[in-house]
């Protein structure tokens, strides 16, 4: 895989993986690209990848959409916490997470504290076209989205600044997302 990332030679990739003893953990808006970035990062990092989203899914066995239609956003929100916490524990490799999840105190604190947060970052258009994707975004469903992106990107930007590691998505391949991830956090370890 490395041909397609000349800036990241299989011994850079090496030697990252060598010196990752936690999880990384990408936060940031939905539609900034968590989770294919992260399954191609796992894959050049040789970890495994998982997708918090599904993991609630799966738990709950109702969609995240079902569940903040039953049960509310705090409800979620709480069972996100503990999903992510077991995930944390269980896996080395890359956590996606949902666009709200670091903004929960304790949950932004347990992936501080026990992950490397990565901030995925993205201009307003490109997470506009993207979103426009798949209608199964809750937060979306009451209003114009990029009004909505815009209010969230500002009510969570303090939070996701926290991550230690913050890279920008663009409209390009998500490849170079993921390049720009390891290139930062080469930097960072």
């Amino acid at each position: 895989m490395t041909e397609d990332h000349p800036s990241i030679s299989r011994e850079r990739l090496a030697s990252i993986a060598a010196r990752l003893d936690r999880p990384l953990v990408l936060v940031g808006l939905m539609g900034v690209g968590k989770s294919t970035v992260g399954r191609r990062l796992a894959a050049q990092l040789d970890r495994k990848f998982v997708d918090a989203d599904e993991a609630i899914e799966n738990a709950a066995q109702r969609s995240i959409s079902e569940i903040f239609e039953q049960f509310g956003e705090a409800y979620f929100r709480d069972g996100e916490r503990r999903v992510i916490a077991r995930l944390i524990e269980e896996h080395d490799g890359v956590i996606a997470t949902g666009g709200g999840a670091f903004v929960n105190n304790e949950t932004r604190a347990l992936i501080l504290d026990k992950a490397i947060a990565v901030w995925i970052d993205c201009a307003i258009d490109t997470l506009v076209e993207r979103t426009s994707r798949r209608n199964t975004r809750p937060l979306l469903k009451s209003g114009d989205p990029r009004e909505i992106l815009t209010r969230l990107y500002e009510d969570r930007r303090g939070f996701y600044s926290q991550a230690p590691i913050h890279v920008m998505s663009d409209a390009g391949p998500h490849d170079a997302t993921a390049t720009k991830i390891l290139e930062a956090l080469e930097e960072w370890l």
